[in-house]
């Protein structure tokens, strides 16, 4: 078994399964890849011909459920695999690895084989500023239970995962590790619904406000907990 799985919740975007793919193929990439899909998701007949397609790719693989929003979604995976993959990443259904001279899923394993930590690359929009595609090592999902904050719905994952990193002093950005964020705030893709929802000015005001809530509160004591996993390896 491969010791990288990375966790992409995907719904309303069945396109995106075959240019994924095609991602890993292109960059010789060996991770394992799970796609995260809700029974209710209205494309769900054309997830499963992707399913149905890719049963013979070792590195692929699906999971039906009831919808979650991101974070539940990916809350639920990570803590499910995190017994066993030393290593778990999250990607959106709108990142796309590219080529470099050394794979991207090497270099994850590579800079996190030395204990508890965080990784991201350039996703040519926010660059270092903010971690869109992320790896880190399993023990902090087990330390924690779970991956991000429950308390959030879609956005401010990212902004978590750098405070995390920095109080750690465990998180690197590798600029030449290019996860390249297909996002309409690019010029990258069209708005579609599910853009709509997730960056609708409720969204964002409720996971905000659950973001300042989160890093004035439960924040310090997840800290001490991935504090302790960094002082214990």
């Amino acid at each position: 078994m491969d010791d990288l799985l990375v966790i992409i919740p995907t719904r309303g975007r069945p396109q995106a399964v075959p240019e994924i793919v095609q991602a890993w193929d292109d960059t010789s990439a060996t991770a394992h890849v799970l796609f995260a899909v809700d029974t209710d998701d209205p494309e769900l007949a054309a997830y499963k011909q992707h399913a149905a397609a890719l049963e013979g790719d070792a590195r692929v693989r699906f999971v039906f459920g009831q919808r979650r929003r991101l974070v539940g979604t990916l809350n639920q995976q990570a803590l499910k695999h995190a017994v066993s993959y030393r290593f778990l990443g999250f990607m959106g259904d709108d990142h796309r690895p590219r080529p470099a001279a050394m794979p991207w899923d090497a270099r994850i394993r590579e800079c996190l084989s030395g204990g508890p930590g965080i990784v991201y690359g350039n996703d040519l929009l926010q660059g270092e500023a903010m971690a869109t595609a992320v790896a880190m090592t399993s023990d902090i999902v087990k330390a924690l239970g779970f991956m991000v904050p429950n308390c959030l719905v879609h956005l401010c994952a990212d902004l978590v995962w750098m405070e995390w990193g920095k109080a750690m002093q465990r998180i690197t950005y590798l600029p030449d590790m290019v996860i390249e964020h297909m996002h309409p705030a690019a010029q990258k893709a069209e708005l579609d619904p599910v853009y709509e929802e997730c960056n609708s000015p409720e969204q964002v005001a409720s996971d905000s406000d659950a973001y300042h809530t989160y890093m004035q509160g439960e924040f310090h004591a997840d800290v001490d907990k991935l504090r302790a996993l960094v002082e214990a390896s």
